[in-house]
C-alpha cells in the first residue's frame, strides 16, 4: 500500500506542475492561438503528456501489412484527401491551415514524427490529439486505410521532387500544400 501511496502522490504532483505550468504560459502570453509556436516547456510538456496518454498497447503494435508501392500510393491518396491541407504534400506544414494551428502542424519528416513508433502513429490518426488541430478520424477511417497511411509517413522524408511534383499535378488547388508560400504577388 505504501508504495500505491507513493505513486499516487507523484501523479498529483506531477498534474499540478502541468497546471500550473499550462496557466503560467497563458498569464504570460494569453490563450490565443495566434502566437508563432509554443514555448519550449510547452512542448516538451506536450509530447510528454501524448506519450503519457497514449496506451502501451497501442505502442506496442505492429503495422502487419507489408510495404508495397500500391499501398503507398494508396496512403498518399489518403495523405493527398484528408492530410495535406493542415499537413502540406510533402508533410512540411507549410501549408495554408498548418501554421495557423495551435500548436502548428508539425513537420512530419522531423524526429519528433518519424521516431514515434507505427503504433502510436497509428493510435493519433485514429484518436487525435486533444488541445490540438489534430482530429481523431477513427470513425472515418478503416484499420487498413490508417496503417497505409503510416506507412506514407514514413515516407516523407525520401519523398522524392518527382514524387512531389505528380502529388502537386494530381492535388486539387486549394491542397496543393505549400505552393502558395512559393507564388510571387505583383
Amino acid at each position: 500500500m505504501k508504495t500505491l501511496g507513493k505513486i499516487l502522490i507523484l501523479l498529483v504532483v506531477v498534474i499540478v506542475l502541468i497546471v500550473a505550468a499550462a496557466a503560467w504560459s497563458i498569464l504570460r502570453s494569453g490563450y490565443g492561438a495566434r502566437r508563432e509556436k509554443p514555448s519550449r516547456a510547452e512542448a516538451y510538456l506536450a509530447r510528454h503528456a501524448r506519450h503519457m496518454m497514449t496506451p502501451s498497447s497501442a505502442a506496442q503494435m505492429k503495422n502487419h501489412f507489408p510495404v508495397t508501392p500500391q499501398r503507398l500510393d494508396e496512403g498518399r491518396a489518403h495523405w493527398m484527401e484528408h492530410c495535406a491541407q493542415c499537413h502540406s504534400l510533402d508533410g512540411s506544414g507549410n501549408s495554408e491551415l498548418g501554421p495557423n494551428l495551435y500548436p502548428p502542424a508539425p513537420d512530419m519528416r522531423l524526429a519528433a514524427t518519424q521516431d514515434l513508433s507505427d503504433g502510436e502513429l497509428f493510435y493519433i490518426i485514429q484518436n487525435g490529439v486533444m488541445f490540438s488541430g489534430m482530429p481523431g478520424w477513427g470513425g472515418e477511417h478503416n484499420a487498413e486505410e490508417t496503417w497505409h497511411l503510416v506507412q506514407f509517413i514514413r515516407h516523407l522524408p525520401q519523398l522524392t521532387p518527382d514524387e512531389l511534383k505528380q502529388m502537386q499535378q494530381a492535388a486539387p488547388r486549394e491542397d496543393k500544400g505549400n505552393e502558395h508560400h512559393n507564388e510571387h504577388h505583383d
